[in-house]
């Protein structure tokens, strides 16, 4: 049986695009916020089964509104959480930028492992079990993070993971995967629960 998988990046926080915030407890900011509760307006009428979230706070505060909207409990998954990027957790991107092994694991992502941490594959490969074990016939949402989700669309599309860059993934976007017996599909890519406002 067919089950639609909503892929939730989790909200703005103060550390996107400046620090690798990684498993670290940063909470969402006042954007965030607002963009987890345009989340819940979002999927208002969606009717999912369940809600699963990572264990990190962003996470969880992101998941929370639109838990509350359509009166769902959430289930924390440690298969949802971030990468355990290892020494490169809590660093600037200013920082890493001249780091040899940081280089190497974004030019080689299907093979490099973060110093201390996981491999792209190994966070890929769990996020995409617990995807796989969600009840056939069902939808479900999953708030979890950029590189799992462009991780998972990448290996859907069999496109590699060194090529995983080519996709965007913002905050409080959405990211919807068919998945079913013998066939995966992407049905959308990175749509902002929030409009951008007219020019």
């Amino acid at each position: 049986m067919m089950r639609t998988i909503h892929l939730v990046r989790h909200g703005d926080h103060d550390e996107v695009g400046r620090v690798l915030s990684g498993r670290s407890a940063i909470p969402l900011n006042a954007q965030g916020r607002a963009q987890a509760v345009a989340l819940g307006e979002w999927f208002d009428g969606c009717r999912p089964a369940s809600l699963h979230s990572s264990p990190q706070l962003r996470a969880r505060q992101t998941a929370a509104p639109i838990a509350t909207r359509l009166d769902l409990s959430v289930r924390e998954a440690a298969a949802l959480d971030e990468i355990d990027f290892g020494t490169f957790t809590g660093r600037s991107f200013a920082a890493l930028d001249s780091d040899k092994d940081w280089q190497r694991w974004n030019r080689e992502r299907a093979t490099a492992r973060c110093p201390g941490g996981e491999t792209m594959a190994e966070a890929v490969a769990r996020a995409r079990e617990y995807l796989w074990s969600l009840p056939g016939g069902d939808t479900a949402i999953c708030v979890t993070h950029c590189d799992i989700i462009r991780g998972l669309v990448a290996d859907l599309l069999g496109i590699g993971l060194d090529r995983m860059f080519v996709l965007d993934c913002d905050p409080g976007s959405v990211t919807t995967l068919v998945l079913g017996e013998g066939h995966a599909r992407l049905a959308a890519l990175n749509v902002p629960a929030v409009r951008p406002a007219p020019a």
